[in-house]
């Protein structure tokens, strides 16, 4: 089980992550977010870092040229696309870096399957989050049903995030499918915003290894 970490601001708590054996950890770069990283990280120190954990730059509908200069700046492992990035782009990508395309689902959502299928040959994974009122995935600190995903063949690893919190550890552990490859948290982690608790994170990291 892979934990992913969203929404961090400070270099300190990227340390404190990767002391605590999390996976992958998202930065977003997107600055009409309340977690917006490109203020309060220092590109030339996290560019420089050592960690075992993959760091993740979350895009909103940026172009080519602006996510490869970030990706560059910042020693990024993974790019994460949260808004209608094209296949086309998420290929062109994916020569250069590991891809994250994310989806958003909602009670309208008629088929995972055909929502992913133009974009199977052009990512590395696939992220399923709550779909917004705006349409976009992720930010309303709820759950969608994840009995949708049961009953769809997928075939790529995939995370699952929205809303996810301490009373979700049963679960969590409880749902399978066969490229079931992580969660992703944030929100329900925080002090404040982009402000991680690591007394949380423990708790759950080891909850999930019980």
């Amino acid at each position: 089980m892979n934990i992913k970490v969203c929404g961090i601001t400070q270099l300190k708590q990227l340390q404190q992550l990767d002391g605590l054996d999390i996976d992958f950890a998202g930065l977003i770069f997107y600055k009409d977010s309340p977690r917006y990283a490109g203020d309060t990280i220092n590109k030339k120190d996290l560019k420089n870092s050592d960690f075992d954990l993959k760091k993740v730059g979350v895009f909103v509908n940026a172009d080519y040229d602006t996510i490869m200069q970030v990706t560059e700046d910042y020693g990024l492992d993974v790019v994460q696309l949260h808004g209608d990035e094209t296949p086309e782009l998420c290929e062109a990508l994916s020569d250069e870096v590991e891809v994250i395309k994310v989806f958003g689902i909602g009670d309208d959502t008629a088929s995972i399957d055909e929502m992913v299928a133009d974009y199977d040959e052009v990512c590395d994974y696939y992220l399923f989050d709550t779909k917004g009122s705006d349409g976009i995935a992720g930010g309303t600190g709820k759950l969608f049903d994840w009995k949708i995903l049961a009953k769809a063949k997928i075939e790529k690893p995939f995370f699952l995030s929205g809303g996810i919190g301490l009373e979700d550890i049963a679960k969590i552990k409880a749902f399978k499918h066969p490229d079931y490859y992580g969660i992703d948290i944030n929100s329900k982690f925080e002090k404040e915003p982009g402000v991680k608790d690591m007394a949380l994170l423990l708790q759950f990291r080891q909850g999930l290894k019980k």
